[in-house]
């Protein structure tokens, strides 16, 4: 039994506030869906196609963020520590900036007067993919390193001491022990992709059928286009369940949760 501890009964009150203020507006959310229209509106032709977009784009920014954070949680993890500190901040840069900030910056890095403007990616699928890596990639990283670095190298050692080679350690040793650590970056990793809006309005546009993610159908919705406004609730509502359904994930793979 967790122990309740001694934080004064007075800290209820700001708490509760806190907690209200977060619930009352997806409950304000929830109440203002057309459940009667509900199937109709997130099987639409303009619902589908964003909703499609959405999970294909998310899925394979996941993908390459898993191929390229992978590797980078496992160099920071295994750094010294101000190395770890200073690739650490690195990696940290994009969750503090604005999104439309990585909008800007790839666009400089990819439109037509940038360093790899010949590559002609602005505005296209390909975009909304580079996008939602941009700004995924530290979710997926910070896990995995934090679950790297909390497993140590003990085991990595004994392993290395009866002459397993490193490759053997990393797929027998080091990967199984942080598997829970990169479930849940992955996980964390498809729910931010999915939810992206500010660098992929910037760099890929909002183009229907090509680049208009879920977010970007909710926002055009409420601007009096595209897609209906019963839609846009709709679409704010299966973005609120699938948000959910990753934050329950996360919780059953953490080490030493109560069930």
């Amino acid at each position: 039994m967790r122990s309740a501890g001694y934080v004064p009964r007075w800290l209820i009150v700001p708490a509760v506030a806190g907690l209200l203020f977060l619930l009352v507006p997806l409950t304000a959310l929830i109440a203002r869906v057309e459940w009667g229209t509900l199937v109709s509106d997130v099987t639409s032709d303009a619902a589908i196609s964003a909703l499609g977009l959405s999970l294909a784009t998310g899925a394979l920014a996941t993908v390459l963020c898993a191929v390229i954070g992978i590797p980078l949680a496992l160099v920071i993890a295994r750094s010294p520590a101000r190395t770890a500190a200073l690739l650490r901040a690195v990696v940290t840069v994009p969750l503090v900036l604005p999104p439309m900030v990585g909008g800007v910056a790839l666009l400089y890095l990819f439109g037509r007067n940038g360093w790899f403007g010949a590559l002609g990616l602005p505005f296209t699928t390909p975009a909304v993919v580079l996008a939602q890596v941009f700004v995924a990639l530290p979710f997926l990283v910070l896990a995995v390193e934090g679950a790297l670095r909390s497993t140590g190298v003990e085991f990595e050692r004994a392993a290395a001491s009866l002459g397993a080679s490193r490759a053997t350690i990393l797929r027998r040793i080091t990967l199984p022990l942080a598997a829970p650590g990169i479930v849940a970056g992955v996980v964390l990793c498809f729910a931010r992709a999915i939810g992206e809006f500010g660098a992929t309005a910037l760099f890929a546009g909002n183009r229907p059928g090509v680049t208009q993610t879920m977010p970007l159908a909710i926002y055009t919705a409420f601007n009096g286009a595209g897609v209906s406004q019963g839609t846009a609730v709709a679409l704010s509502l299966l973005l609120l369940v699938t948000a959910v359904a990753v934050l329950l994930l996360v919780r059953g793979w953490r080490p030493g949760v109560g069930r």
